[in-house]
């Protein structure tokens, strides 16, 4: 391992900012309401979830300066290591004037009880720095993430509208005009070396390779590696666990790659949701369509696909997808790297082929044939920003003579992993891509599945709904339409 150094350093609004004393789990939302009375930052789920809290953090990638919206409640300070978090208070001038997306949303009425105010105008403003022009469902998709329980949205999107439609080319911007500026600070503050900074009961750790991880890992096998902290974040805000020793890689730049190949695409362990979104989307377009629901912005910039994959959860969103696309993922430790195919990784709740010492690097996603057909399904009570209550996905090859050569169908939600339904796989393989394979092979789901009732939904409407979406997925590949049928869920 490389050398230690001792202090994380970071830009926060126009002031530098360096801690040599740092709890692992100390969240910047406390830091920047308890530390620095920032308080226009809000507290308001504590989960992620209604974006009272957005902030902006900018990052470096190559030799670019991206800012993203994150949720500061579940973000932990010590992920900030070379970045710049802009906070709600930095917008206006000194003099007072409004940055142009405060003003709108002044004039348009898009505040009521305010609380929830300065998130929605933290995510606009990251829309404002990176796009010039944006439509409505560019607004939209930006407000995912941000909750208003008592104005209502439209107010906000005509201030959004608005200032897309009258943007001044003279204004104050906090950030436009000192971005080289920061990008040289930031740059500077970026090091190979492996941060450690430890006190009497806790450790929390920041390696500036990949290798360096290994050696971190061999070293403190027990520790929890945090990537982007949409899911351990909540174990910390809701389920008050005390995590030691942290292992933090957002920084890692071998962990960002996105490699394009003549043979699929490879996406390093640490790209978010959102930096994969164009890949994914040019290549698997259904996939792309789905992660357009998974979380919010905030969650989608934050959250990594390496990370939804190496949790292991049986609700992960991205799983289902990739093992139906054939995905693999690479393990790595200090004494080599492995490759398995994704649905051999998951093996029961909560166990997962990835020993004390391994990390996920990488996922491999071959290419999808063009005569394949390839769907995901969400199901989820909200539309967007929810855990799915199943997540299916489904592919098959069809010959000359309509006949299923190859078939591949997983899901999420359904079982204790992400698993394949092989015994609804074996009832199509070879038959006629017709209605009436289809519902001879509905009935294979209960071989394969005896899913959990839960708040989100029954055993029954699970199992019912995973028909359903095979009988959707053949209407949607072969353009028929089905009669109206009315079916009875018992619990």
């Amino acid at each position: 391992m490389t050398q230690s150094a001792g202090s994380i350093r970071f830009i926060l609004n126009d002031r530098e900012i360096a801690l040599d004393s740092l709890r692992p789990t100390a969240t910047l939302l406390d830091f920047l309401r308890l530390e620095r009375r920032l308080t226009g930052t809000k507290e308001g789920c504590a989960e992620g979830d209604c974006g009272a809290c957005t902030v902006l953090v900018g990052r470096l990638s190559g030799d670019d300066l991206v800012y993203e919206s994150v949720n500061a409640c579940i973000r932990f300070t010590g992920s900030l290591n070379a970045t710049h978090v802009v906070t709600v208070e930095h917008l206006a001038a000194k003099d007072g004037i409004l940055h142009p997306v405060q003003q709108a949303m002044v004039d348009y009425h898009g505040s009521q009880c305010g609380f929830c105010t300065p998130g929605f105008v933290m995510s606009l403003y990251g829309l404002w720095l990176s796009n010039d022009n944006p439509g409505r469902a560019d607004i939209e998709k930006t407000l995912q993430g941000n909750l208003c329980r008592c104005t209502g949205y439209e107010p906000i999107i005509r201030a959004a509208e608005a200032v897309a439609e009258a943007r001044p080319d003279a204004v104050f911007d906090p950030i436009l005009k000192v971005r080289a500026e920061i990008t040289a600070k930031l740059k500077a503050m970026r090091s190979l070396e492996t941060i450690c900074i430890s006190d009497d009961d806790s450790t929390l750790i920041i390696p500036g390779s990949a290798e360096a991880l290994a050696d971190t890992l061999a070293a403190h096998p027990t520790a929890t590696i945090v990537a982007g902290s949409t899911d351990v974040g909540l174990w910390v805000t809701k389920q008050m666990r005390d995590l030691n020793p942290v292992i933090f890689i957002n920084g890692i730049d071998e962990l960002q790659s996105i490699r394009k190949t003549e043979d699929g695409l490879s996406i390093g362990a640490g790209v978010s949701y959102s930096a994969a979104f164009k890949a994914i989307s040019a290549r698997y377009p259904a996939f792309g369509r789905m992660i357009d629901r998974l979380g919010g912005e905030q969650v989608r910039n934050m959250g990594t696909i390496g990370g939804n994959v190496a949790n292991g959860s049986p609700i992960g969103d991205t799983p289902p997808p990739l093992i139906a696309l054939g995905a693999s993922v690479t393990l790595r430790s200090a004494t080599g790297q492995r490759t398995v195919p994704l649905e051999d990784y998951f093996i029961e709740y909560g166990r997962q082929d990835r020993k004390a010492s391994e990390f996920v690097e990488g996922i491999f996603i071959p290419n999808l044939p063009e005569d394949d057909h390839f769907a995901v399904y969400k199901i989820s009570k909200r539309r967007d920003e929810d855990i799915s209550a199943l997540c299916g996905a489904f592919r098959i090859t069809l010959d000359d003579d309509n006949r299923i050569t190859s078939v591949r169908i997983a899901f999420g939600g359904m079982a204790g992993t992400p698993k394949r339904a092989k015994t609804v796989e074996a009832a199509l393989i070879g038959k006629t891509w017709s209605e009436e394979t289809v519902t001879a092979a509905q009935p294979a789901y209960e071989a394969d599945f005896q899913p959990l009732t839960d708040w989100r939904a029954t055993a029954a409407y699970r199992i019912l709904t995973a028909k359903s979406l095979l009988l959707r997925f053949f209407l949607e590949t072969s353009g028929e339409r089905a009669e109206l049928v009315r079916f009875e869920v018992t619990a």
